[in-house]
């Protein structure tokens, strides 16, 4: 016989506790891991302690937060995570549901792709340093693609209106997770119309148009181009960036996601601090947290735009997923700074 849902959702939760007993240390994404199931599955089974289920409009809710005042956005892949304080300053909305995308600016900066959510929880936790409130969302496979904390001077009443206002009717633990399908890439491209391509772009934009028009994932672009566009350079070289922009005070900027949300850092970089295989900047209001472990190849990156070459250092993971990007700090209609430039020269 079958067991049922609850007698699933039941057996995952003591498998989880049991798990916390061993390593109380343990994150829920690591657990999840352990457990063979979502993280979304995981914190489902915590529905009615602490836990509670969203549902409406993301982007409503994404404007919502603004409400909030300061927090911490976090947004991660399996190599590496981003920690940004600040507001939700300023959010443009685009498109039309359920693909829309968001634009936010300021203090926090992400791109998100809306057409990849698909789960939304409330988290209210008690531990030692007091009581922990969150907004974690997920897309349908039940992976992390934003979660937002609450810090010291976040607007806690806003928070519980918020849950109030988007609490899901009915409090189900079952969660319909899915796979996103498989992209099929072209395994070899015409390379001299590929090439013009990319020596006549006007945006660092038109670089995501023209992978979508050859069929070609981004990795294979970088291998497949000539070397006066993108050479590979040590996989390791992140360290030397962050060093460097570090000690010279060079301003940066950081680029890390998922399938759902990029989330940006912009600015200078202070405290760097290697332990293990992790690579870490632990500033105030913003830490990254590398794992070297998870990085197969790293790549310079050279770009046309109408403001002049863009440079970028690009890591990939073992499958071929991009892990972050590091760009010298620059906006429209200026050129790159010649400091980076040379700094990536001489990697």
């Amino acid at each position: 016989m079958e067991p049922t849902m609850i007698e699933n959702q039941q057996s995952l939760k003591k498998a989880w506790e049991n798990l916390k007993e061993e390593n109380p240390k343990m994150r829920i994404r690591d657990a999840a891991k352990s457990l063979r199931v979502a993280e979304a599955e995981l914190l489902a089974t915590q529905l009615g302690e602490g836990v509670t289920r969203l549902e409406g409009s993301w982007a409503e809710m994404l404007i919502s937060i603004k409400k909030l005042g300061k927090v911490m956005a976090l947004t991660r892949n399996e190599g590496c995570v981003l920690e940004s304080k600040g507001n939700f300053q300023k959010i443009d909305i685009h498109g039309t549901e359920p693909n829309q995308v968001a634009t936010v600016i300021g203090p926090i900066e992400q791109r998100i792709f809306f057409s990849s959510w698909k789960f939304g929880f409330a988290v209210v936790q008690h531990g030692p340093r007091g009581i922990m409130r969150s907004l974690q969302f997920f897309d349908k496979a039940g992976e992390a693609v934003l979660k937002v904390y609450l810090q010291e001077k976040s607007d806690v009443h806003a928070f519980e209106d918020f849950v109030f206002h988007y609490t899901a009717a009915y409090q189900s633990s079952e969660l319909e997770i899915e796979a996103f399908q498989e992209v099929t890439y072209a395994e070899s491209i015409d390379l001299k119309a590929f090439t013009h391509d990319w020596e006549n772009m006007k945006d660092t934009h038109d670089f995501f148009g023209m992978l979508r028009k050859y069929k070609v994932s981004r990795l294979d672009a970088v291998r497949w181009i000539d070397d006066k566009w993108a050479y590979e350079i040590d996989r390791l070289s992140a360290r030397k960036i962050l060093e460097k922009a570090s000690e010279t005070k060079l301003p940066i900027m950081i680029f890390a996601g998922n399938k759902g949300n990029i989330q940006i850092h912009q600015g200078k970089v202070r405290t760097i601090r290697q332990m293990g295989d992790w690579l870490n900047v632990l500033d105030p209001d913003f830490n990254m947290h590398l794992d070297e472990n998870t990085i197969s190849k790293a790549f310079v990156v050279h770009k046309n735009t109408d403001d002049g070459l863009v440079s970028s250092v690009e890591l990939f993971d073992k499958s071929g997923e991009m892990i972050a990007q590091f760009f010298g700090l620059r906006k429209p209609g200026l050129a790159q700074l010649p400091e980076w430039k040379l700094l990536v020269d001489s990697l």
